[in-house]
């Protein structure tokens, strides 16, 4: 054995050997119980960065663990390989998005093996393969035959540059966030998948989630957004036609003011075809960003329609508003404003100059301006006519009722989510399985022509999608009629992808089938790790999917992950690493100076999990240096005792002394808290901490005889096998330096001897009418009449004492004596 670490000597071989035995590939058996660890999978980007080797480390950490607790351990690896940055290389490099993709995917399964992580390559998929995407296609025609699917005209965010659509969040200022280019809103056909139809079970089942954080239950919640309200009917003055609105708020119905419709509302198109300011405010709208967060804070704009309304209980005439704030996508596209009840309406009334009135006042009669701002809770009603005192829970029923009686609106149910958009005019992606016929209309594909493959030999100079402009790919037959026809050209959203790639890792090999009976042996994910970036779509649509799966009878369970872990990021100088930043840290580098035992170490023990973690260059070299220390330690050890003297049995309590059993003691105190670090708290930066401590006490043991000696091996395995899930390599090679046999995560997790835990002697808290006076040690044998007795002879209690009678003494046995004087 060297004297001094050298992890590059180290780390390599044994990467080879669990390579070479194929250590981490892993079968079904129904004879263990299964842990399914899974690390949501990577964009193959080109390099690992920090944010990956930490989220990556915490599920290694986890499998490690399982597996040691006797566990049938899945953790495997893949690659969400479609997407639109493969598409900007291309542009960049001139040259086709799957090599740039194929080739970035290699350097990064290097990179992935290097940190030593314990995946089951064999089951390696990558979204962007022809066997995987195969089978969302074919899924895809079966959610279209079971009425899942549908194709419709909708609103979509434009660039005209780029030919392509944009998400909300793509939108920056009105312009595409990659070029910069002006957006504009596009009618569009597109296909949909109904998951409204899953709306009410998506809410529900997350009370079922009882291992995911609050935060994200939260945010699903809301996103899915279920209210209960009332649909109201406002008839357009002097007109057969009328309005409808959703409101949740029916107890501020007397407070309407004037109603807004959206832009794109039949309403306000139509009139624009004649009103030349009108049609200019149409056409600004068409530009702006539709993302919420976006209506909320910027500049509340409108123009009036010059029409009318009747208030379905006042008769009163109403004017209708077209408004930036109203998105056609949410509800009816209309809505009634409430400028005394709603922050929004009020500031939209304020730079109009509409009218604000009051109609609820504060349960507790304090005082409400509504001419400075909203009064947006729920109250009183005032002003109300008949409806006056009410409260609003009240109110919302006796207004609905009344609205109900004359025909004018009715009590329901609504979801903020809307079905979900899957189309993409993208080539880097999965293409849809449609063949468009002028005869036949949309005709899926047949299951003997699938895959549809995407041709990968591809020419990527210009912008726009090469199949859209390649005849040998669009050009094709109806499977009905045999006429000429055109397949479809657009590709899936890639969340399309990440939807269940977790339950196709399972029986990833099968060519005949997407699941087979694995799947429900392995699922549901028994934890799932990832960044709260991903905390609304991707785990709302893998929900979706899984449930999908589940009643086409692919799947048993009704949740795909069970436990759901997600990590704070890699900061720098308190921001987040980026390269725009110019402050990342190339994993890679760190490597190849420390090892990737000390990066693994760092990233584990800088922070909690969840919490982020400050980048600190001291803070690797301190972790370095612990392994160093870690790596004398047992040199020190084996060079002054043979090997081979591995444990066999524990101690005889009345053999040990006092210091003997301080150590033994403090050893399996560690080990029972490290744990419950690993399983319970999953706070791996207190479970480093405690070994490390451990460690410390170790280095101050001073007896040399052969029982400390025994002592001494017992704390070093110890201390290797709670440090292996965290530091694999340095821990394996000095496990068979110490003279141990086998692999160390075929090892069992080490059991705590209760009877090194029992202490020969206690420390009791003396006190006198309350106040801490001294402390003691007595013999834990030690009856409450000695301990008494003991406490009673304290030199400082007599202090606090004289002169006084001592009328009580209180005991609570092993832990404080009280005596109570005066």
């Amino acid at each position: 054995m060297n004297e001094q670490y050298n992890p590059q000597e180290i780390e390599q071989s044994i990467q080879n050997h669990w390579k070479e035995h194929k250590t981490f590939e892993v079968t079904e058996d129904a004879s263990k119980e299964k842990y399914y660890c899974l690390s949501m999978f990577p964009y193959p980007s080109g390099r690992l960065h920090m944010g990956h080797v930490r989220n990556y480390t915490i599920g290694d950490v986890l499998s490690r663990f399982q597996r040691m607790l006797g566990k049938n351990v899945l953790q495997p690896m893949g690659w969400d390989a479609f997407g639109l940055p493969a598409e900007n290389a291309a542009l960049k490099n001139a040259e086709a998005p799957a090599k740039w993709t194929y080739e970035n995917m290699a350097y990064m399964r290097d990179q992935l093996q290097s940190l030593g992580f314990a995946y089951d390559w064999s089951r390696e998929l990558a979204t962007c393969h022809k066997d995987y995407y195969r089978w969302e296609q074919w899924f895809f025609i079966q959610l279209l035959e079971k009425g899942m699917v549908y194709k419709k005209t909708a609103p979509v965010n434009w660039c005209p540059n780029d030919q392509t659509v944009l998400a909300n969040e793509q939108v920056i200022n009105g312009a595409c966030w990659r070029c910069d280019t002006t957006v504009e809103k596009k009618e569009l056909s597109q296909w949909f998948l109904k998951i409204t139809d899953y709306a009410d079970e998506l809410l529900q089942d997350l009370e079922s989630l009882k291992e995911w954080p609050e935060a994200v239950k939260t945010m699903q919640h809301n996103w899915i957004g279920k209210s209960k309200g009332v649909e109201a009917v406002f008839d357009i003055a002097d007109s057969n036609e009328s309005i409808e609105v959703y409101t949740t708020r029916p107890d501020t119905i007397l407070g309407v003011t004037y109603l807004a419709v959206a832009a794109e509302h039949p309403l306000s198109l139509k009139l624009s075809e004649t009103n030349a300011t009108l049609k200019t405010f149409v056409d600004e709208c068409r530009v702006n960003s539709t993302a919420e967060a976006d209506l909320e804070k910027g500049e509340k704009k409108g123009v009036a329609l010059g029409i009318d309304v009747i208030h379905p209980l006042t008769g009163e005439k109403i004017p209708v508003w077209t408004a930036n704030f109203v998105l056609m996508g949410y509800g009816t596209g209309a809505v009634m404003c409430v400028p005394a009840h709603d922050q929004r309406d009020w500031e939209f009334a304020i730079q109009y100059g509409l009218n604000i009135e009051q109609v609820i006042a504060p349960a507790n009669n304090e005082d409400c301006d509504v001419k400075s701002q909203a009064f947006t809770e729920k109250g009183v009603l005032v002003n109300s006519g008949k409806f006056d005192g009410l409260t609003s829970a009240k109110a919302f029923k006796a207004i609905a009722n009344v609205l109900y009686e004359k025909g004018k609106g009715k009590v329901t149910t609504q979801f903020r989510l809307r079905d979900w958009g899957v189309s993409r005019q993208r080539y880097w992606g999965t293409p849809i399985p449609i063949i468009e016929c002028e005869s036949c209309g949309s005709v899926p594909v047949p299951e003997k022509d699938l895959p549809v493959i995407l041709p990968e030999d591809v020419t990527f100079t210009d912008v726009g999608s090469p199949i859209k402009k390649d005849p040998n790919f669009y050009e094709t037959t109806c499977p009905k009629c045999g006429k000429d026809a055109i397949r479809e050209t657009d590709t899936f959203d890639t969340f399309f992808e990440s939807s269940w790639y977790y339950a196709r890792y399972t029986c990833k090999d099968n060519n005949e089938a997407m699941l087979d009976e694995r799947a429900n042996y392995w699922l549901p994910v028994d934890h799932y790790i990832g960044g709260i970036e991903h905390a609304i779509l991707h785990l709302l649509y893998a929900r979706f999917f899984n449930k999908l799966m589940r009643d086409a009878g692919l799947l048993t369970v009704d949740e795909p992950f069970k436990r759901l872990l997600t990590q704070g990021m890699v900061l720098k100088d308190g921001a987040k690493m980026s390269k725009s930043k110019g402050n990342t840290v190339d994993p890679e580098q760190m490597i190849a100076e420390y090892g990737a035992d000390t990066v693994r170490l760092f990233t584990m023990f800088a922070a909690p999990p969840e919490q982020s973690l400050e980048w600190n260059d001291k803070g690797v070299e301190g972790s370095f240096k612990f392994l160093k220390k870690l790596w004398k330690l047992v040199f020190d050890f084996t060079t002054e005792n043979s090997k081979g003297s591995t444990l066999e049995g524990g101690f005889e309590a009345d053999e040990l002394s006092s210091e003997q059993k301080t150590l033994r003691r403090k050893t399996h105190e560690t080990l029972a808290k490290v744990s419950d670090d690993y399983e319970r708290r999953l706070t791996f930066n207190t479970a480093i901490a405690s070994v490390r401590e451990l460690l410390n006490d170790y280095s101050t043991f001073t007896d040399q005889s052969e029982l400390s000696n025994k002592i001494r091996q017992e704390v070093l395995q110890l201390s290797l096998l709670m440090l292996s899930p965290v530091v694999p390599h340095i821990t394996q090679n000095l496990w068979e330096q110490l003279g141990c046999s086998g692999l160390m995560v075929d090892q069992p997790w080490p059991k705590v001897d209760k009877a090194a835990l029992v202490k020969d002697s206690l420390q009791i808290i003396l006190q006198v009418n309350g106040k801490l006076r001294d402390r003691i040690e007595v013999s834990a044998k030690a009856t409450k009449d000695e301990v008494e007795a003991l406490a009673l002879a304290s030199e400082k209690v007599a202090q606090f004492t004289k002169g006084k009678t001592i009328r009580k003494v209180i005991v609570v046995p092993r832990k404080l004596v009280n005596m109570v004087a005066n």
